[in-house]
C-alpha cells in the first residue's frame, strides 16, 4: 500500500493556488490508487517549531542517554520524521517567498533532517562525513511565484534560491524522483497568469496518473524530472 504525505505551506487558506493544486492532485491520485494511505501535514495551521540549542543538544545525544526533557524537545521532530519515513510519495504545495522557502517549510526541513534519523555522521568518511539514510521516495512539487522566469536558463534563474536549496536537500529527504508544476505571474494578474494557472490545472490529473503508476525504487540514486 502506498503512503502519501500531503503537505501545504501556504498561509493563504482558500485563496491559495498551491493548496488548490495539492487538493486536486490528491483527489485524482486516490481515484487512480484508492487504497492509498494519506497523511496530512498543514505547515501553516501547525507551524513546526524552530530549532534551538536544546534541540541540537538533544539530537546529538545518544537516544539511550537522553533525559525526559531531551525527549520532549525532540517530540515535534519525531512526529514529523515518523510521517516522512513511512511516506512513499510526498505532495508538497508551497509558494516561493522572497525567492526562497517559506519559513514554515524551512522549519519543517530543519526538524526532519536530523542526525541518526535521516543521515549518519562519521568523520572516518573524511571531508564528506554525512550520509543520507532515506531513499526511494517520490516528490510532487506544486509551487507558485509572483514573478516568472525562474527555470534553468531563464531570466530569473539566478534569483531562484528555492529550487537550488531543495535540490541539495532531496538526498536527505530520500527523494529519488521529483516532478514539478509551477504557477507563475501571480503578481501580474494578467493573461499570462491565467494561462499559467490553466496549464498547471491541466497538468495535475496527468501527473497524478503518472505518479500512481510509480513503483518506488530502493536506491539512493536521484533522478529529477519535470512533466
Amino acid at each position: 500500500m502506498t503512503t502519501l504525505l500531503h503537505m501545504d505551506a501556504s498561509v493563504r487558506g482558500e485563496r491559495s493556488l498551491t493548496r488548490r493544486l495539492t487538493r486536486d492532485f490528491v483527489e485524482h491520485f486516490l481515484a487512480e490508487a484508492p487504497g492509498t494511505r494519506v497523511l496530512r501535514r498543514d505547515l501553516a495551521a501547525t507551524p513546526p517549531p524552530f530549532v534551538d540549542q536544546d534541540w541540537i543538544t538533544s539530537s546529538f545525544t545518544d537516544p539511550a542517554d537522553r533525559t525526559p526533557d531531551m525527549v520532549r524537545s525532540l517530540a515535534a521532530s519525531d512526529e514529523l520524521l515518523n510521517e516522512l519515513e513511512v511516506a512513499d510519495l510526498l505532495v508538497l504545495g508551497t509558494p516561493m517567498y522572497n525567492y526562497g522557502m517559506p519559513a514554515r517549510l524551512k522549519a519543517w526541513v530543519d526538524q526532519v533532517i536530523r542526525v541518526g534519523r535521516t543521515f549518519t555522521f562519521d568523520l572516518a568518511r573524511g571531508d564528506y562525513p554525512l550520509k543520507p539514510v532515506l531513499a526511494g521516495k517520490k516528490l510532487v512539487l506544486l509551487t507558485s511565484s509572483g514573478e516568472f522566469g525562474f527555470g534553468p536558463g531563464e531570466e530569473r534563474s539566478g534569483m531562484n534560491h528555492f529550487d537550488t536549496h531543495l535540490a541539495v536537500l532531496e538526498g536527505y529527504l530520500g527523494i529519488a524522483e521529483r516532478y514539478h508544476v509551477a504557477v507563475e505571474y501571480q503578481e501580474f494578474g494578467d493573461n499570462r497568469h491565467a494561462a499559467s494557472v490553466a496549464e498547471a490545472t491541466r497538468a495535475v490529473p496527468l501527473l497524478a496518473r503518472l505518479a500512481a503508476s510509480f513503483s518506488p525504487p530502493r536506491s539512493g540514486d536521484a533522478d529529477h524530472k519535470r512533466p
